[in-house]
């Protein structure tokens, strides 16, 4: 599956989904992770970036919005429920490395910003804040 395929998806499980409007997938990574949500018999509740945290901008200093890709209820395997904001990403976003050249490294920075944004937000709204990457969904060769 590519990662660039965009479009929306098609809820199976309506009754789940409680964001706003038919969620938007923005590569190939969250449709996968779309379609996870709507089918596991463990995630009670899910919705597609619906929560807007703002946050500076570490390059140009402004006050900006990011957007979290998904926001999920599941039931763990004690039985007790959780509620996270996961972010999708590519590990090369996510992670710097020496090799990079200075436009990764701005866009690892950004998201790094983003992310503590979401961290602190998180925390004060008893959720918990996760960057999901190709190798956390992919592992052992399944989605």
């Amino acid at each position: 599956m590519a990662r660039w395929a965009q479009g929306y998806y098609d809820i199976l499980n309506p009754a789940k989904y409680v964001g706003s409007g038919k969620p938007r997938y923005r590569s190939g990574w969250e449709l996968s992770f779309m379609r996870f949500c709507d089918s596991n018999d463990a995630v009670l509740q899910w919705a597609s970036e619906a929560v807007q945290i703002p946050y500076r901008h570490p390059l140009t200093g402004k006050q900006t919005v990011y957007v979290p890709d998904f926001l999920i209820t599941y039931r763990t395997r004690n039985n007790t429920m959780r509620a996270e904001l996961i972010e999708i990403k590519p590990k090369k976003q996510s992670v710097i490395e020496s090799k990079m050249n200075s436009r990764d490294r701005a866009v690892v920075a950004i998201n790094y910003a983003k992310w503590q944004a979401a961290t602190k937000w998180c925390q004060r709204q008893g959720l918990t804040f996760r960057v999901v990457t190709e190798q956390d969904m992919f592992h052992n060769g399944r989605a």
